[in-house]
């Protein structure tokens, strides 16, 4: 069995993930300096950590857990400053987005750790491919059940939320017309996107147990869905969003997901949200790839299955249905600040150069 702390935390309970990049403070191009920005900060007192990620020109900022969206408001800026800080003094920046404008991938170094040189070894172009940023929030659960049926609940609104977020539309130095090509990028892992349809936690718990058995993946975290439980956590760990430049978007997506789930969970999403598990997840495929094109812009099959609607309508919808639990939480301040109709990806579309973005990203990046 799977370890489980579900229920240890407060109800509903944030914690944050950012991905963020390392770059030259004149050339804007990424530097594998991790070990460097890392060493920087060792021995403060922050309100989270940082580790490595998969490249060594990026790092992970991860707050500690968290009841308000709040308090994920000021956790993120605190951890995002330590870091910049330490960069400085390495002549290096930071920046926040989900992908580099002009930086290749492929030519990008790996952390020397046996994880990332075994994944890299299994899953080749595709992995040396993953030069993607993302956003990853954990919304505490009160049981392994209800987590299953918070994710079966939220499917369907992840679309809204990837096009709000968009924040990748240059890749490798081309802008080749997408809003988040991160979207697409990731789904090249295996075991990513929308997860199959199981019939209850237990089902994946044993469906994870057996893949595990097989030698197909060592544990869940192996999985690279856009939605996933994690039980060693308590949470649900949301992963769909693209990573925002500005800081308080991040944590305005916390918000967001956070009042999702606990409408999700109180019966407030409407009771056909829920559909059929192969109607439900076509639509889902089509709506993520229509989101990752167009963003804000991009017409998705509504949640219930009844009408082709514009992202910015649905988001709007969305954002509605969730202000209640967000007031209760204490996040509706926080969750004022997204926008359905507008997302970071045009911002960066208004820059003249791949060059003129990356500089861009710096400059908004610590706001």
């Amino acid at each position: 069995m799977i370890e489980e702390r579900f229920g240890e935390s407060v109800p509903f309970s944030l914690g944050v993930e950012e991905e963020l990049m390392i770059l030259d403070a004149s050339t804007f191009g990424q530097v594998p300096a991790v070990d460097r920005i890392l060493r920087g900060v060792e021995g403060l007192e922050l309100p989270g950590s940082l580790k490595t990620e998969l490249f060594a020109s990026v790092f992970e900022t991860n707050t500690n857990v968290c009841a308000t969206a709040a308090e994920i408001d000021e956790a993120l800026p605190a951890l995002r400053r330590a870091a910049a800080r330490s960069a400085e003094a390495e002549g290096l920046v930071i920046a926040a987005a989900a992908t580099h404008p002009f930086a290749r991938p492929e030519a990008q170094p790996i952390v020397q750790e046996e994880r990332y040189v075994t994944f890299v070894g299994y899953g080749g172009i595709s992995v040396r491919r993953q030069g993607v940023q993302g956003l990853h929030v954990h919304v505490g659960m009160p049981s392994g059940d209800e987590c299953w049926r918070c994710l079966e609940a939220i499917v369907p609104w992840l679309p809204v939320v990837l096009g709000m977020s968009a924040n990748s539309p240059w890749f490798a130095g081309v802008l080749n017309g997408m809003a988040s090509n991160r979207a697409p990028i990731l789904a090249e892992l295996p075991r990513a996107g929308v997860p199959p349809a199981f019939g209850s936690y237990g089902e994946w718990e044993a469906w994870v147990e057996r893949l595990a058995a097989l030698g197909i993946a060592e544990d869940y975290t192996r999985i690279w869905w856009d939605v996933r439980p994690h039980p060693k956590l308590g949470t649900l760990e949301v992963r769909v969003p693209d990573q925002p430049t500005d800081v308080h978007l991040s944590a305005a997506f916390a918000a967001l997901l956070q009042a999702l789930c606990a409408t999700a969970l109180d019966g407030g999403l409407p009771s056909n949200t829920v559909l059929l598990a192969d109607r439900g997840r076509a639509d889902y495929v089509q709506n993520r790839w229509s989101a990752a094109r167009f963003g804000p812009r991009a017409k998705l099959v509504h949640p219930d299955g009844s009408s082709y609607v514009p992202a910015a309508e649905l988001g709007a919808e969305l954002l509605e249905l969730v202000r209640p639990a967000a007031r209760a939480l204490g996040g509706a301040e926080v969750l004022s600040r997204l926008d359905p109709a507008r997302c970071e990806a045009d911002l960066q579309l208004e820059q003249e150069s791949a060059e003129a973005a990356a500089a861009d990203l710096v400059t908004r990046s610590l706001g």
